[in-house]
């Protein structure tokens, strides 16, 4: 495949940094002789069948400088890879080496077709394939048309390339990655030569991988057996040492020190800034601003990430070598080691202590594991001394000020850069300064806990998302930017309606805040039969479940991420004056949990609670012996976190004035809001359309919330949206325009389901059982695996507008070929409760199926009627109030309680219900009268 030309060279020659000067063309020549050609399995050149590919990479050390072979071999077996092999492209780095072509030939058969005899030739792409990544590589890429290749052919290529690096002092580096399992080959071989005597060490990063050596001709061979075993399974909180990729590593360096000398030389910084300079008085200005060490190193900093924009350079040798300070100031871009370079340089120019660090970005955890050589880093900082303290300080970060200069690096291990050489050191990192979330809400819960809450949110990011979040909005139109800021709310706050979105940024502080109104989902749960709200927002951070089950895995530690540290502030308004409100659990807190340091103030006066939360990491890991302790910390801490409970007579959004105001504040809000987030929404978009119907329908606005969806279905006339205004139109009592907008939905999809069940259920509202059924057989001859509920209602159509005898025959029989559903079971208790035949039997079938189910709340509905039926009153509210502790906006139970509320004598109580009724279920009244259930 074309990727498998790609990552040949990639393994050979992107992962090395040498530079050297090389031809910015192909070369031609034979392999050298050092190099054992590998013969292709016998599957690979017999026609018919399709092998995998064979690989063989060859490296070979000496005096300085690497040479990188390849050989692969791809069966082109199907059109699919005929394509992909057509062209190859093969990526180098000219000044680092040669790309030199040994073979590209075409195997059919016996026989063997040399491409480059026939003058087939690469041609060289001269572009920058990274320049949207902020690089500068200096790549070229030589590509090929294969022409004359067949299905069924097996096409070779063989090629090198070379590479040295002066910036290395003589010594010679590599890493690449090792094929491993599952991944399959024909064959897979890798050797690795170099003098006999000569200082190479080499490392394997994997496990179980078979090596040997061997001496040929003056040459010690490192022979490693492909592909190598499958990398065990890890849990994916493991530190990043337990996670890396399977590679093999040589170097010529004999220490750590011996790199941090060899680096040392780059960044001088003697005679780096000219006298006079443009650079030279930029210094001088901040010298002569303060004489504080720490002052002017924010503002050198300042200047170095603010004023000079990232720039990767890698052309002419800049893998290591970095740009002069002088030029970095006159082009105002650079990379990391230009930057480094530049801040050094003007560090001490004011005499402050400073040295460059190195570091590894992605394999951080890796390092101190891995041999002696600059292969093992990609990122150079800079660490300044004041006072004996270190300062870290990194020229492509963002947003660092005086405040955070105390901050600690992201990177675990880092090696000094020193004349004298140094040893890794372990950084003791520790939580930022300043967060880098900081969330402000003001939430307005003041009418009724069933209520979207209203939030007027105030969100500050710093660092790199802000620097990432600023580029992003500045780049991008204004109905784009929007919906950015709506995505990073309902990202953070939570999902839902968001209006006033606005972004400001703030360039002293390095921040930008994003701030809008909006409405979320209330939070209030149904639990142990009362209403319960948490009040932390950080509860998923700090749970703590790793899994250790694995004997493999016993004695791996848990990574708990980066440096970083966020704040909360909450102030939520309670309903009715927060009376009957009480709180539960810990309202304040200080302790590290599960490897994050959280500290929480709650306090509850009146109708207000306020939550100050602070969460944040320092990147430490829990040891295997401390995880069943952080374990069952954490889950304490979690289930102590403070928590409302609502009053049992708590104000519900089915008791609210339907005028949009009402008790406190927050229902005008949530109207409010709505409106808002309709006429801000872009033409083609129906959700706040549809959330708006969603709450005028849950505050009992019928006609309300048939206009929201009329105004949906003029913009998207889908059958989901029919469906939903159908439904309302039942509950009005205009079954003439239900049924149209059954119709349509029908039209619109007719294998809706949904649709369909309506459209049969409407036609036997109207009297017409008999069309309600025949559009079902229609369905049930040709359906599917939607069958047996489709049969389901068929049964319960017929037995409630029907031949009773009938639908529970139907019944029958799908409980006999399914005995063991619950929703059979309820669905013939409440056929027979409602028509009022087989009642003992209903009364069991009942309670069968609240026996097989958790969620209950419908069965006991049913069987509150067959107790009704019998004249079990008592028995029946019982029934009738656990279904509504579970479900305390079923409309139909709460008809059925006023009716038997009215039959006790609790009149002004069943004249309550009745409402709560009339506003959740308005056509409930008149569906039950059918059957003799009059209030």
């Amino acid at each position: 495949m074309r990727k498998r030309w790609l990552l040949a060279t990639a393994s050979a020659a992107i992962l090395h940094t040498c530079p050297a000067l090389a031809a910015d063309q192909p070369l031609y020549q034979p392999a050298p002789a050092w190099v054992v050609e590998s013969g292709l399995p016998k599957e690979l050149v017999t026609p018919g069948g399709t092998p995998p590919s064979a690989f063989d990479f060859q490296e070979r050390f000496s005096r300085g400088q690497l040479w990188n072979y390849a050989d692969i071999a791809n069966r082109i077996a199907s059109p699919e890879q005929l394509a992909q092999n057509s062209m190859i492209a093969l990526p180098w780095f000219p000044d680092k080496g040669d790309l030199i072509i040994h073979e590209l030939s075409i195997l059919r058969g016996a026989e063997k077709i040399d491409l480059l005899a026939q003058g087939q030739k690469f041609t060289v792409l001269r572009r920058e394939q990274s320049l949207e990544q902020q690089e500068l590589t200096g790549l070229l890429t030589a590509t090929l048309a294969v022409e004359g290749l067949r299905i069924g052919d097996t096409l070779r290529l063989r090629a090198s390339t070379t590479m040295r690096d002066p910036a290395l002092n003589g010594h010679v580096q590599w890493v690449s990655p090792l094929l491993s399992l599952p991944a399959r080959t024909s064959k897979a071989t890798m050797r690795v030569l170099w003098p006999t005597g000569e200082p190479l060490h080499w490392k394997l990063l994997a496990a179980n991988v078979v090596t040997n050596t061997a001496s040929l001709g003056g040459d010690t061979v490192l022979n490693i057996t492909l592909p190598a075993p499958k990398a065990p399974d890890m849990p994916q909180d493991a530190p990043g040492r337990f996670r890396h990729p399977a590679l093999i590593e040589a170097s010529t360096f004999a220490s750590w020190a011996e790199v941090s000398q060899t680096v040392a030389s780059l960044y001088k910084t003697e005679g780096a800034i000219a006298h006079d300079s443009a650079l030279d008085k930029a210094v001088a200005q901040i010298a002569a601003q303060t004489t504080d060490p720490l002052q002017r190193i924010a503002r050198a900093l300042r200047i170095v990430q603010d004023d000079v924009r990232y720039l990767a350079l890698s052309m002419d040798g800049g893998n290591y070598i970095p740009q002069s300070a002088e030029k970095t100031w006159a082009v105002r871009y650079g990379d990391c080691k230009a930057k480094t370079l530049l801040l050094l340089s003007m560090l001490h120019a004011m005499k402050i202590e400073a040295e460059p660090v190195l570091a590894n970005v992605g394999l951080d955890d890796l390092v101190k594991d891995r041999l002696p050589a600059l292969s093992a880093f990609n990122h150079v900082f800079v660490r300044a001394r004041v006072d004996g303290q270190s300062i870290w300080l990194d020229g492509t970060a963002a947003g660092t000020r005086p405040v955070d200069l105390q901050d600690t690096p992201p990177f675990r291990y880092i090696l000094p850069v020193r004349s004298v050489g140094a040893a890794i050191e372990e950084v003791s990192r520790k939580a930022p300064a300043r967060p880098t979330t900081d969330l402000d809400l003001v939430v307005d819960e003041s009418s009724s806990l069933d209520l979207p809450s209203v939030v007027d949110a105030r969100l500050t990011l710093r660092g790199q998302n802000a620097m990432a979040l600023s580029l992003m909005a500045n780049q991008i139109g204004e109905k784009e930017k929007l919906q950015l800021l709506h995505g990073v709310m309902s990202n953070v706050v939570g999902s839902g309606q968001f209006t006033k979105l606005a972004l400001v940024e703030n360039k002293e502080e390095a921040t930008v805040t994003i701030s809008g109104r909006g409405l979320v989902s209330t939070p209030w749960q149904q639990e142990d039969n009362r209403r319960k709200r948490s009040l932390s927002r950080v509860t998923d951070k700090v749970s703590f479940a790793p899994d250790r089950a694995r004997p493999a895995w016993a004695d791996i530690p848990v990574a708990t991420g980066m440096p970083d540290k966020a704040h909360i502030h909450m102030r939520l308004r309670l309903p009715d004056a927060g009376r009957g409100y009480t709180m539960e659990g810990t309202p304040s807190f200080s302790g590290e949990v599960a490897g994050y340091m959280l500290t929480r103030q709650t306090t509850f006066s009146g109708d207000e609670v306020v939550l100050d939360e602070s969460l944040s990491s320092r990147a430490a890991e829990i040891l295997p012996a401390r995880i069943p302790a952080e374990r069952a910390l954490a889950a304490q801490t979690l289930s102590a976190g403070p928590r409302l409970l609502a009053p049992q007579d708590a104000l519900r959004r089915w008791n609210l004035p339907l005028a949009g105001k009402g008790p406190g504040t927050q229902l005008a809000a949530v109207t409010a809001v709505f409106e808002a987030a309709v006429s801000e929404s872009e033409p083609e978009d129906t959700s706040a359309l549809a959330g708006q119907a969603s709450f005028l329908k849950g505050i009992g606005d019928y006609p309300g919330a048939i206009a929201s969806w009329t105004k949906v279905i003029a913009k998207e006339p889908s059958a989901e949206n029919y469906v939903n205004r159908a439904n309302l139109e039942v509950q009005t009592g205009d079954l003439t325009a239900a049924a149209k907008d059954a119709e349509a939905a029908r039209a619109v999809d007719p294998s809706d389901v949904a649709a369909l069940t309506l459209a049969a259920d409407i036609a036997a509202r109207r009297g017409d059982l008999t069309s309600g059924v025949a559009m079902l057989d229609e369905r049930i001859s040709v359906a599917g695996k939607e069958k047996d509920s489709i049969l389901l209602d068929k049964a319960v159509l017929i037995a409630s507008y029907g031949d009773v005898q009938e639908g529970l025959a139907q019944m029958d029989a799908l409980i006999a070929k399914k005995p063991g559903r619950p929703d059979l079971l309820n669905a013939r208790c409440w056929a027979k409760a409602l028509r009022q035949v087989q009642i003992e039997t209903a009364l069991k079938d009942c309670t069968s199926a609240i026996e097989m189910t958790d969620d209950s709340a419908p069965i006991l509905d049913s069987r509150a009627v067959v107790w009704l039926r019998m004249g079990r009153l008592d028995a029946a509210l019982s029934d009738l109030d656990a279904a509504l502790l579970q479900n305390p906006s079923q409309g139909q139970t709460r008809l059925v309680r006023a009716i038997v509320l009215k039959k006790l004598g609790r009149a002004a109580e069943a004249q309550k219900e009745l409402a709560s009724s009339r506003r959740l279920l308005p056509n409930a009244e008149n569906e039950y009268k059918r059957y003799g259930l009059t209030y």
